[in-house]
């Protein structure tokens, strides 16, 4: 696989795949980047080649160590940083949220570790022919046993989770979360949203944290930013991407691409073009 920079400096590949349910897969090797609480609308499989990574996901912190498997549910947000000195390197898949069911998100959540050998090497060896020109059918073959795996132990875990403040904060929250999903390009002024929710700003803004552990202001622009992500992988332009995904222009964009992803949108391009090339079409 390409990678991009040179000692010291991240290192990564990113590219969107020809196979259902596999929005996203990639490649990276962190050094000292912190990833700021954040979230996705993908279900986030990882495995990790060298190093550890400390993660909090919603209020509890983690630990994603080589041997195990880690799973981040979408919707909700979390964080990432190296654990040990020299940083860390993974390998991450984002799965599209039907391939393993909203349904999973709690069980996920309460245990996000996997310590599954057999599931570690499936999603290994799903990494290695999702790397291969023309391997496309052993992909999808790979990624429906990792799939079935990975909903065997979610069913295992599957038991109703007490809703933070109760079941009226969490319909709230997540009412509130459905708005700014609708609103991602556009976005959504607070008052509107209090207006339409019937609640009060402030007391609106605090279910929403309490519920997902990042405010509302902040889930936005990482769902902006995953847009953006999706439209670099396509070819599209980052002037042009910033602007479609929801950003005031480039720098707006650039600011908080970085600052959640750990490299520029330009350079993140650049590096899915490498591979692109590399690949026959």
């Amino acid at each position: 696989m390409p990678s991009t920079g040179g000692a010291g400096r991240s290192r990564f590949t990113a590219w969107r795949p020809g196979v259902g349910g596999v929005a996203e897969v990639l490649h990276a090797r962190f050094f000292e980047h912190a990833y700021p609480m954040h979230t996705h609308d993908t279900w986030s499989l990882l495995i990790v080649d060298a190093g550890v990574v400390r993660y909090d996901l919603e209020h509890d912190e983690h630990g994603a160590l080589h041997d195990q498997v880690t799973l981040l549910p979408p919707h909700v947000p979390h964080s990432g940083s190296p654990a040990t000195p020299g940083g860390f390197r993974k390998r991450v898949l984002y799965l599209g949220a039907d391939v393993l069911g909203e349904r999973h998100i709690g069980a996920a959540v309460d245990r996000p570790t996997l310590a599954d050998p057999l599931l570690r090497d499936r999603v290994h060896r799903l990494h290695t022919a999702l790397a291969e020109p023309g391997g496309e059918l052993e992909a999808e073959s790979r990624l429906a046993f990792v799939a079935e795996r990975l909903v065997r132990h979610l069913d295992l875990r599957s038991a109703p989770r007490p809703a933070p403040g109760g079941r009226d904060a969490a319909v709230l929250a997540d009412r509130l979360r459905q708005l700014l999903d609708a609103r991602v390009v556009e976005g959504l002024t607070l008052r509107e949203a209090a207006a339409r929710l019937h609640a009060h700003p402030t007391h609106l803004v605090r279910t929403f944290s309490r519920a997902y552990g990042i405010a509302p202001h902040q889930y936005l622009i990482a769902r902006r930013v995953d847009r953006a992500r999706r439209m670099l992988l396509d070819g599209v332009p980052p002037r042009t991407a910033a602007v479609a995904a929801g950003f005031y222009d480039q720098s707006h964009l650039t600011r908080h691409f970085k600052r959640i992803v750990g490299v520029a949108p330009g350079r993140y391009a650049a590096g899915a073009a490498v591979l692109s090339r590399q690949r026959p079409r």
